[in-house]
């Protein structure tokens, strides 16, 4: 029997999903990101409905999907989801969805100009947006996608207190979700991309607020080649009940070896199709780097070593931690989207755990 259900029914657990099932499947989080731009309308549906007819009830978007970014696909991926549910008559509460408001952007012009801020106004737009295209009343899990302040992320690793910019008031963002909170549009509050400052700030910030709403989830990457979480984030989560939604499990594909076949693996795999394309993934997942690959390649290694696929291997360990509520993984194909649900069924020895954490100990966190 697979130990890869939800080991710590943390807060998020147990606020939002009390009726569902408490299959091991349910510890997957369906993201939708590709939806729009590598899926088709037809190939989304199709996924969906194997997903869904898995056990998966868990699905995650943003307004700025599909990525890569461009203007002209913005939102797609909500519409398709919403589309989903309308048309395949899905019964709203036996699904979970969750989606995101954009952080500041120089970059993302079409989003509301910038966005310049996460202030009131933008806030509020953006969840209405995501409304309409979804096609719901509300959402289940509204989450900050990135922070309104300067922090080093997707890829960055040193802080610089030269490039704090002028941000919204935490106070003045929790009021904004808790007035949505109260008019019904949205049910929890979560983030994305924080750090263990930011967490606690949210934490402090919505303890002093009479109708602020509580942080009950942080969605940051998490897997064998991105363990940062342990450092100082997971011990906030652990005592103030806030759990783990971790995305990126196979840190973008990576673990799965694809990238390290004769031909450089397939010509639409993410990397490869958005070459130079794709800064915020490049810059995390750099397939020239020899650290990158000489990691991968041990934890690979170990999967052949225990005759487990290297997918498996990647989904079981980010399963197997205390503080992961969901695994967010994407998939563009019907055998991707299985073999993901296949690591559901491994379980992971101590002895196996030991020979992780050695390569851990030579490579850790290449891809922060």
């Amino acid at each position: 029997m697979s130990t890869c259900a939800i080991l710590c029914p943390l807060t998020l657990s147990l606020i939002l999903w009390p009726s569902l099932s408490s299959s091991n499947i349910n510890s997957f989080f369906a993201g939708t990101m590709t939806f729009g731009e590598q899926n088709t309308f037809p190939e989304s549906f199709g996924l969906l409905d194997q997903a869904f007819q898995a056990g998966i009830n868990f699905f995650d978007s943003a307004e700025m999907y599909p990525v890569v970014q461009r203007a002209q696909t913005q939102g797609r991926s909500e519409e398709y989801l919403g589309r989903w549910i309308r048309e395949r008559r899905v019964p709203r509460n036996s699904v979970v969805l969750a989606t995101k408001v954009t952080g500041p952007s120089g970059q993302m012009t079409w989003i509301r100009d910038g966005p310049k801020c996460l202030n009131a106004k933008n806030i509020t737009e953006a969840i209405d947006g995501s409304l309409r295209r979804l096609q719901t009343d509300y959402i289940d899990l509204y989450q900050i996608h990135w922070p309104d302040r300067y922090v080093p992320m997707f890829g960055e690793i040193e802080y610089d207190p030269t490039r704090q910019f002028c941000s919204i008031p935490i106070d003045e963002q929790l009021d904004a979700l808790g007035k949505a909170v109260d008019s019904g549009k949205i049910r929890y509050v979560g983030l994305s991309n924080e750090t263990p400052y930011g967490v606690m700030k949210f934490v402090q910030v919505a303890e002093r607020g009479t109708r602020h709403p509580k942080i009950v989830s942080v969605q940051n990457s998490y897997s064998l080649l991105c363990r940062t979480f342990d450092s100082g984030l997971a011990e906030c989560c652990h005592h103030e009940r806030i759990s783990l939604l971790a995305y990126s499990p196979l840190a973008m594909g990576i673990l799965s070896g694809k990238y390290f076949l004769a031909d450089g693996g397939p010509a639409d795999a993410r990397l490869n199709l958005f070459r130079g394309k794709y800064s915020e993934g490049e810059s995390r997942y750099n397939l020239s780097d020899h650290i990158i690959r000489a990691a991968a390649m041990e934890y690979i290694d170990i999967a052949g070593k225990y005759s487990v696929h290297p997918v498996s291997l990647a989904i079981a360990f980010v399963l197997s931690h205390p503080l992961v509520a969901s695994v967010v993984f994407g998939a563009t194909k019907s055998w991707q989207l299985q073999e993901v649900l296949d690591g559901c069924k491994v379980e992971l020895t101590p002895e196996v755990i030991t020979e992780i954490n050695k390569i851990h100990e030579r490579f850790p966190n290449p891809c922060p």
